[in-house]
């Protein structure tokens, strides 16, 4: 499949006038955000099987070119991680009404052990406290500890190690009671009980550590303590570990008698949106995908080689994927994947990509031809395909089982974006 052409020129021009603060005047220097310097390419086929037979039909695609896809990612770019462990054990640590009223908060521990060691995952759960009955669910991880999520005082705040960040209340990489509600404006609360949606999340770094640690830590450290020297190539990184664990709490979700298991969807933005999309890829219970702003290594296209490429995230996090990721640093074309096909393994389930205009490093036309291109997968195992031949025009979504859009604005998740996940939501996910 050629690489397309066809943009958004009123978009692009705005763009390049950006620059994103936070890089670095080296990896500045390396990106590319010049649509005619992305390189030639042609996308492997996700219908065409490693042997060059042509996938056909539904029993073709669950029985042969799945897995093939799915192996190759595994091997490839994101590493083998272990199933369940050996015990588990949950502790309801609250359950309370809170947010005026408005919702039932429950916080529950999850206790993973294996061989002797633990791991705990604080998981904070919102209920609308109205609810009839068992209710359909939104699952993300969050950056900055439960507390951030609201600014509501009962919950339980985080002490695990954290990126630092002084202006949002983490001080020596611990959270302090200055934190709370410092990422509400991402986590819209009151629209998603209103809707009859639980939010579930949990801390990332209660899962895995986010830094090199040489994998000693977390859920790596739960399973070999300490690693293998030398590490094999395929072995988990950090995002394989964090969509482990939303698999883990999904364990638990269906052990909840108010959840309706069959109907959570995964979401997560930036590192936590390729995550979300990998946990949706290797579970097929979940029912229903969100990649928010997730670029490089999560919905973007790794061949155009736009914003941030496969060396720039291998070189800024060298913990995120396996050590085979590493060799096609410069070399995306060798890979025998793209991000298309990791798209294209949530299939049939909906799958939602959005983009933002600012959001030059995530490469959202990138993320936008990528949807595209698992396009065939969908048509051929749903009859639906993407409703858009070109790129949208800014806060234009494109709606269906297949669901895109570019917000105006920058890397985050807002109001709108929220808006458009529950509207999605209530005709794909909800009650299907």
């Amino acid at each position: 499949m050629k690489a397309e052409c066809s943009f958004v020129l009123f978009w692009l021009i705005l763009a390049l006038s950006l620059v994103p603060a936070a890089l670095s005047a080296q990896e500045e220097e390396k990106a590319n955000y010049d649509e005619s310097k992305v390189p030639k390419y042609t996308l492997p086929d996700p219908l065409v099987c490693n042997d060059g037979a042509p996938v056909t039909d539904k029993a073709a695609w669950i029985e042969k070119r799945r897995p093939e896809i799915l192996e190759l990612f595994t091997e490839q770019v994101y590493g083998r991680a272990p199933g369940r462990t050996e015990k588990v054990s949950r502790t309801l640590l609250d359950s309370s009404l809170a947010l005026g009223g408005a919702a039932l908060r429950k916080q529950v521990d999850i206790t993973l052990e294996q061989g002797g060691r633990t791991l705990t995952v604080g998981v904070l759960i919102y209920l609308p406290s109205n609810a009839p009955g068992p209710v359909p669910a939104f699952l993300g991880l969050n950056f900055g500890g439960n507390q951030t999520v609201s600014d509501d005082p009962g919950i339980i705040l985080n002490t695990n190690w954290m990126r630092p960040s002084p202006d949002k209340g983490v001080v020596d990489n611990k959270a302090t009671e200055a934190s709370r509600g410092t990422a509400s404006s991402r986590w819209d609360i009151p629209a998603i009980l209103a809707s009859g949606y639980a939010l579930v999340t949990a801390y990332y770094g209660d899962i895995d550590p986010d830094y090199p640690d040489s994998f000693a830590n977390g859920a790596h450290g739960l399973f070999q303590s300490p690693p293998p020297e030398p590490r094999p190539a395929d072995a988990w990184g950090s995002l394989a570990a964090w969509a482990w664990g939303l698999s883990r709490i999904l364990d638990y979700l269906e052990t909840d008698s108010q959840i309706d298991s069959r109907h959570v969807v995964v979401l997560g933005h930036s590192r936590l949106g390729k995550t979300a999309l990998w946990a949706g890829a290797t579970d097929q219970r979940f029912a229903g995908v969100i990649s928010n702003n997730s670029g490089c290594g999560g919905a973007a296209l790794s061949r155009r080689a736009f914003g941030e490429t496969v060396e720039i995230i291998n070189t800024s996090f060298p913990h995120w994927f396996c050590g085979n990721f590493k060799q096609y640093n410069g070399h995306e074309d060798k890979l025998p994947v793209d991000q298309h096909e990791l798209i294209a393994l949530v299939a049939p389930r909906p799958v939602y990509v959005a983009s933002a205009t600012e959001d030059r490093w995530a490469d959202p036309h990138g993320e936008f031809l990528a949807l595209k291109a698992a396009s065939p997968v969908y048509k051929l195992l749903t009859g639906d395909s993407l409703a858009a031949a070109d790129w949208p025009a800014p806060d234009s979504p494109v709606r269906g089982r297949m669901a895109y859009h570019l917000r105006t604005g920058g890397h985050d998740v807002t109001p709108y974006d929220w808006a458009q996940y529950i509207r999605w939501a209530d005709e794909y996910v909800k009650g299907k």
